[in-house]
């Protein structure tokens, strides 16, 4: 077959990719890492942010007082949301919104979505706690009327009403929704909630930051092999195999 139609086929072609690639040395990559100047303030600023965020008041009275960081916001706002958030974890969903409408009742009057998965929480701690016949009704009385007026509340709904079939739910292929990570998804978007109405961004930047790190290596992966981040909890270089 003439050359002109050849091309590199299964390990071949990997070997021609790998070698095209530009190989960084260790050395190479911190010097260039060093050449990029970023301000203590602003690095600084970034853990306020996502301290305050994330509702760590007393880390952020700490690391105020250590670093001379401002929060974006007042400090003492924290504890009411945090209070919230606490209240969904722990299954006391209707505490929390009893919170919620301490705080500000247009929160939930305005946002069809988070209030139909407070009560849809509710449900499921009802589930939880064996109150079957409970929970039944309140999916009747409570969530049905609000599911035959959105579709997606509708699935939601089934989904959650089938955990009433199975005898044995932790067990059950609905198991998920019983799990802890449920109420923690459910606190987020109350925390978000909140955030939004007192006029503050609702994600913190770091973890944004933190997916903009592994796409911008996946997409240098393609054109290079250097001392990557492969763990982002412990932030080292690993060389790259070559």
């Amino acid at each position: 077959m003439s050359s002109l139609f050849w091309r590199p086929a299964g390990n071949e072609a990997t070997q021609a990719m790998a070698v095209s690639k530009k190989v960084m040395t260790r050395e190479e990559w911190e010097k260039k890492l060093n050449d990029v100047k970023i301000r203590k303030e602003d690095m600084n600023t970034l853990v306020m942010n996502f301290l305050v965020t994330e509702g760590y008041v007393e880390a952020a009275e700490k690391f105020l007082k250590e670093s001379g960081t401002e929060p974006a916001m007042d400090l003492a706002t924290i504890t009411d949301r945090m209070a919230v958030k606490k209240a969904v974890q722990n299954g006391n969903v209707e505490d929390a919104i009893e919170k919620v409408n301490d705080l500000n009742p247009e929160i939930l009057d305005t946002n069809p979505q988070l209030f139909f998965h407070l009560q849809q929480q509710r449900m499921i701690e009802l589930i939880r706690n064996g109150k079957i016949e409970e929970a039944l009704e309140f999916a009747q009385e409570e969530l049905a009327p609000r599911g035959e007026e959105n579709q997606s509340f509708l699935e939601e709904l089934e989904r959650t009403v089938a955990l009433l079939a199975f005898e044995d739910v932790s067990n059950c292929p609905l198991r998920d929704l019983l799990d802890i990570s449920q109420r923690v998804k459910t606190a987020s978007e109350v925390n978000a909630a909140i955030l939004t109405s007192q006029s503050h961004e609702k994600d913190p930047k770091l973890p944004s930051l933190l997916k903009m790190l592994i796409w911008a290596q996946n997409q240098l992966d393609e054109k290079a092999a250097y001392p990557r981040i492969n763990d982002l909890s412990k932030a080292t270089l690993e060389d790259p195999a070559v």
